[in-house]
């Protein structure tokens, strides 16, 4: 299976000039907990990925309000994936990184997608349950256990 069968095409994203109140309203309306950050609206040029938790650790925690600009608090440089690559690569990508969600990229770099962690464990074309079971134990390892720093998961 590819990941252009399993991602959800043309997932809500931002800017890194938004504020993180407006990041929050787009993961509300479309019920989601990650939006892709892009260069710009036009060419959708990833430049990284702004999550509940990145705005609940790297925001609301440290005492920053709604106008925080997404740009202070995004995860940059996201590991992607091409919407041909297997969904192996995927669930590698999540595990060795230790993350829920993989944008799916054109050749350009720009956002064609996203598959989340949801995505593998609901599509029983995608993996079976034994391997969906062993990608999520990889991303819920503790930090250390799987060889990265404690800070900025």
């Amino acid at each position: 299976m590819k990941a252009r069968e399993l991602m959800t095409e043309q997932p809500a994203r931002c800017t890194p000039d938004q504020t993180v109140h407006e990041a929050a309203q787009l993961m509300r309306d479309n019920d989601c907990g990650c939006v892709p950050v892009v260069e710009d609206m036009q060419t959708n040029r990833i430049v990284g990925l702004v999550t509940d938790r990145d705005i609940t650790c790297r925001c609301t925690a440290e005492g920053k309000g709604p106008e925080t600009l997404v740009n202070e608090v995004m995860s940059r440089d996201p590991k992607c994936c091409g919407p041909d690559d297997a969904v192996e690569t995927v669930e590698k990508i999540m595990a060795e990184g230790q993350v829920r969600r993989v944008p799916v990229v054109d050749s350009r770099g720009c956002c064609i997608g996203i598959i989340a962690q949801a995505d593998l464990a609901l599509n029983e074309r995608a993996a079976s349950n034994r391997d969906v079971g062993q990608v999520v134990e990889q991303i819920s390892a503790p930090a250390h256990e799987a060889g990265l720093p404690r800070a900025g998961r």
